[in-house]
């Protein structure tokens, strides 16, 4: 290989990251989301003051944080976890468990609290879980997860707010 052909291939490798992590950021929701109406509803200046940037990325913008970076990944005292826009119970820690992925993990959702979309970003068709009352991206649901289920909801820590059961 000579140089040229190392820097083209560089650069392309480099395109490719970039381009990918775009995709994860894809500016908004998709046609299936968008065309949903839900009980809460604020502009994205109203959800700015309420939600940390990180947040609003991952709630309103369907963004991803890093593995391994949300306190709640190693939450395991007994509660609820609900969505951090609005604050609507949405796991419950009896179903919280981890599956290594770096995200908090469920294999079940409380009854009534999340909708479901699909989504085909990054080449490959995966079950989108929002709030069903706000509407903000929580993360994907897959079926490698345990029993009962079999599901794993792999959820944004930075979407969800922690409230310990009383003692």
């Amino acid at each position: 290989m000579n140089r040229r052909d190392f820097l083209w291939s560089g650069a392309a490798a480099t395109a490719l990251i970039v381009g990918s992590g775009a995709m994860l950021r894809a500016g908004g929701p998709g046609p299936a989301l968008a065309a949903e109406t839900f009980e809460v509803t604020k502009t994205d200046a109203e959800w700015h003051a309420i939600l940390s940037d990180e947040a609003f990325d991952v709630l309103r913008k369907q963004g991803t944080e890093y593995p391994g970076t949300s306190p709640l990944l190693n939450e395991h005292r007994k509660g609820i976890f609900a969505c951090a826009g609005c604050d609507l119970p949405v796991y419950s820690s009896e179903t919280k468990f981890d599956s290594g992925t770096g995200w908090p993990s469920f294999y079940q959702e409380i009854a009534n609290s999340i909708g479901k979309t699909v989504d085909t970003s990054l080449g490959m068709t995966r079950t989108e879980v929002h709030c069903r009352r706000c509407g903000g991206h929580l993360g994907h649901v897959f079926d490698d997860g345990p029993p009962p289920t079999g599901l794993r909801h792999c959820i944004n820590g930075v979407a969800l707010s922690f409230k310990p059961a009383a003692a």
